[in-house]
């Protein structure tokens, strides 16, 4: 389906730029895209790499456009324990070792080959599982990870050790992690032991130590939700490709956020 969007701005924005910041793609690509005439102003098709888009006017991209951002490859792996989200060492298994066809779930146009460029769009530790995003559509990870997203990720966390008032408390807002101060966190208490996190930033272990600082040992963390996109029935070591709704979604709800 064909991209649509109205330009609210106050002040006119080259349509190159007003597309980046939308996350929809990036700058060069919306020139690629002019150039190949897929993209028109209130019906008409853009010519010129430097036409600027007026308040109040109406963009689309045409199917072909679309069709096109979408064919970067994006899976979703749940990631059991014991396997890392990029680059192994020494004997480790990486996740990307998991996409074959034998481990799809469902159907994909595209299996990963040797020659992709899929990597991890957000951390999530060895010993951690759940919901892991691999993808080379840099416009993607920019949505989910880049340095102003503020997608929120979901995660079931099992500890140990006492959940007082005062530990919740400091978990919702009030740590430091590396000299800097945590966004405030969603953190409840589902049942005795297990607290439900919603994060919206990403630092190394960032539960773990989180909760370390509070005097609890996690003993199972396990992510189903980034943004809109959920692990849903996707079994242990398996993968499917991200649906162009999907893509569209999280992009959306990134720039909805931002």
């Amino acid at each position: 389906m064909a991209w649509s969007r109205r330009y609210d701005g106050d002040e006119p924005v080259r349509v190159n730029k007003w597309l980046a910041q939308n996350s929809v793609c990036s700058r060069r690509e919306a020139e690629a895209l002019i150039a190949q005439g897929l993209v028109a102003i209130e019906g008409e098709t853009v010519e010129d790499v430097g036409r600027k888009i007026l308040p109040g006017q109406t963009l689309v991209l045409a199917d072909q456009a679309s069709a096109r951002l979408d064919a970067q490859l994006t899976v979703l792996f749940h990631k059991p324990v014991g396997i890392v989200s990029s680059q192994p060492e020494h004997d480790q298994i990486p996740a990307v070792r998991f996409l074959r066809r034998p481990n799809l779930w469902g159907e994909s146009a595209v299996v990963p080959g040797a020659d992709s460029h899929l990597a991890p769009v957000g951390r999530l530790d060895m010993d951690s599982r759940g919901l892991l995003i691999l993808s080379e559509d840099g416009v993607l990870a920019k949505a989910v990870i880049g340095p102003d997203s503020e997608l929120d990720k979901e995660y079931e966390v099992r500890v140990e050790g006492e959940t007082t008032p005062k530990a919740l408390a400091l978990l919702r807002h009030g740590l430091e992690l590396d000299g800097r101060q945590l966004r405030p966190a969603m953190v409840e208490e589902i049942s005795p032991g297990l607290l439900r996190f919603v994060l919206t930033e990403g630092r190394n272990r960032q539960i773990r130590r989180m909760c370390d600082l509070v005097g609890l040992e996690v003993i199972d963390l396990f992510r189903h939700r980034i943004g809109p996109v959920t692990l849903g029935d996707l079994p242990e070591g398996r993968w499917r490709p991200l649906s162009a709704a999907e893509r569209l979604g999280l992009i959306e709800a990134s720039a909805a956020r931002g």
